[in-house]
């Protein structure tokens, strides 16, 4: 059996959807003639955790840790609450950040070169040499962000050359949304293209989760690009009633540069032009939440409609959204997040629940809720459009038929895509 190093950063108990792609992965490539072995920190800094997932370890999985430095654990020394809320990638508008959450931004965009994890690169090199020596690894993987574990298959890779390494981009590097939020100055923004470029030349292999990052990369890179998206779990157990409200859900965090105006104002317009739908309808949003997103609500006068959950484990993340009416993805509206996937949409599509997501002409989103039937994708610039449809799963609703038939999903089930992953280890 061929054996595969995963380094990761994201791992149980950490929470949120970066542990899940690879906790996933580790569960299934055993089915396809490869033993993963996983390489983690021992003290990590995670900005939330879901305990609840350490059951999901598959038994007798080798897990080597090793420790790490986090500089947020200093940071939080000046602020917990600025700390926190940078770690879980909470940026505030630059109108409303303060003078403290700006020197963070500029540090940490400046100062850690390409994140704050960068102090785990040699130490980790180093232990993992040793590794690589004594079991006979011939396959390494790197996932990112944090893409400073890149760095890490860099240097093994130019130490060991007959080493098959794999670099896999959950997200895109200097083309995603927060990057510009980071104060970066000209030499420093420079050097986050130079490591790009130097990662996706010297990898052998480079996995992406979204068309869009493929296309971005094919441009940077001759290397082979494979897209594996992120998926859902047909193991996840789940058995849950609909709720009786007409609930309209999102699940996950909302960021303040995720607050699409359009829909607090449809909502709004909806409850004063259309009989009964007051009396039905329900706002949850399950997650963390930025305090401008909620106020923007406010403003809209739908507090009373609001339901804030907070943040929840994977498991119950799972029952609300198979107990909701209507399952929201929000996107910020920019070009650089067209490319951006978000996981749960793979969960969405399990649920049989229709899919509402607001994001940017173009979005890859538009293309999965399509192909497989599961919704409809509205842009910024379509209010009109965006009360009809809620009309429309409204008026269904009532008549206790809102409902919709999943296409063709088998290709994003955990298994499939890593029989795909196993493909690109064993070539």
């Amino acid at each position: 059996m061929k054996k595969a190093l995963i380094i990761t950063y994201y791992w149980p108990p950490a929470g949120g959807p970066g542990v899940q792609r690879w906790l996933k992965f580790s569960k299934y490539l055993p089915e396809y003639g490869i033993e993963p072995v996983v390489f983690k920190p021992k003290n990590p800094s995670y900005p939330t955790s879901d305990r609840s997932l350490l059951n999901e370890v598959p038994n007798g999985l080798e897990i080597i840790e090793k420790s790490i430095f986090e500089p947020y654990t200093l940071a939080q020394l000046f602020s917990k609450k600025e700390s926190n809320s940078l770690s879980k990638g909470i940026i505030k508008s630059k109108e409303k950040q303060s003078r403290l959450q700006r020197l963070m931004l500029y540090v940490r965009g400046n100062f850690f070169i390409p994140d704050a994890r960068k102090f785990w690169i040699n130490p980790s090199f180093k232990a993992i040499s040793k590794i690589i020596d004594s079991q006979e690894i011939d396959c390494v993987i790197t996932t990112g962000p944090p893409h400073s574990l890149h760095l890490i298959g860099h240097k093994l890779k130019s130490k060991f050359p007959q080493l098959h390494w794999i670099a896999d981009f959950r997200d895109p590097w200097t083309n995603i949304g927060y990057h510009k939020d980071l104060k970066l100055s000209e030499s420093s923004a420079q050097k986050h293209l130079d490591l790009e470029k130097e990662i996706l030349n010297s990898a052998d292999d480079i996995l992406v989760t979204s068309f869009e990052t493929k296309n971005e990369f094919e441009i940077k890179t001759s290397k082979p690009i494979h897209l594996i998206t992120n998926g859902f779990d047909e193991a996840d157990p789940v058995e849950v009633e609909l709720d009786e409200n007409f609930t309209l859900s999102h699940i996950g965090s909302l960021m303040s540069q995720r607050n699409p105006e359009i829909l607090w104002q449809a909502l709004s317009e909806l409850i004063q032009e259309v009989e009964h739908f007051k009396s039905f309808f329900e706002l949850r949003l399950v997650g963390n939440v930025s305090e401008q997103i909620i106020d923007s609500i406010y403003k809209n006068g739908l507090k009373e409609y609001l339901n804030l959950t907070g943040y929840v484990d994977h498991q119950t993340a799972l029952n609300f959204q198979h107990s909701s009416q209507v399952l929201l993805l929000i996107e910020i509206n920019s070009e650089e997040t067209r490319g951006i996937i978000p996981g749960k949409v793979f969960e969405y599509l399990r649920t049989g629940r229709p899919i509402l997501a607001i994001g940017p002409k173009h979005w890859d989103v538009e293309k999965i809720i399509e192909e497989t039937q599961t919704g409809h994708c509205i842009d910024y610039n379509s209010k009109e459009n965006l009360k009809a449809l809620i009309l429309s799963y409204f008026k269904s609703f009532l008549n206790g038929k809102l409902k919709v038939q999943p296409n063709n999903i088998t290709q994003y089930s955990r298994q499939s895509l890593t029989k795909k992953l196993s493909e690109v280890i064993l070539k």
